[in-house]
């Protein structure tokens, strides 16, 4: 009789439900984490620098170059510069840099003038073109 008592069968149905449990919240985990790695990915492809084209014209009589925006990508004002030797830098004036934005500053003799793009998330910058200056 005590037997009896604690050899009830209705408790074999319990196993296969927790293992059934156990596979689909592993499979949610496992989703969830996949997801995560997926999306960090996305974030990361949109941090890379724009392609763009830029044309320089150096005015060697007064020192100074004219960058013009030729072509690809828009960019933000604020993240560009232009440097062009000891001390000279300065940035366009438009807010969003298109085709056909240009920008003037001086130089010294030289130097190398570059347009520089500066991620907005911050932590990584990137020479997008860069031209020599004459003497």
């Amino acid at each position: 009789m005590f037997k009896e008592l604690f050899t009830d069968d209705s408790d074999r149905g319990v196993s296969p439900v927790i293992g059934v449990i156990l596979m689909v919240a592993i499979t949610v985990i496992l989703a969830a984490v996949i997801g995560a790695f997926v999306l960090g990915l996305g974030d990361q492809v949109s941090n890379n620098a724009p392609q763009a084209s830029f044309s320089f014209e150096f005015d060697t009589d007064k020192q100074n170059v004219t960058v013009t925006h030729t072509g690809g990508d828009n960019i933000q004002n604020s993240a560009l510069n232009i440097t062009a030797g000891a001390g000279n830098s300065t940035g366009f004036s438009d807010e969003t840099v298109a085709t056909g934005s240009s920008a003037k500053t001086n130089y010294t003799a030289d130097a190398t003038v570059r347009v520089v793009w500066t991620n907005p998330s911050g932590g990584s910058s990137n020479i997008l073109a860069e031209r020599q200056a004459p003497q």
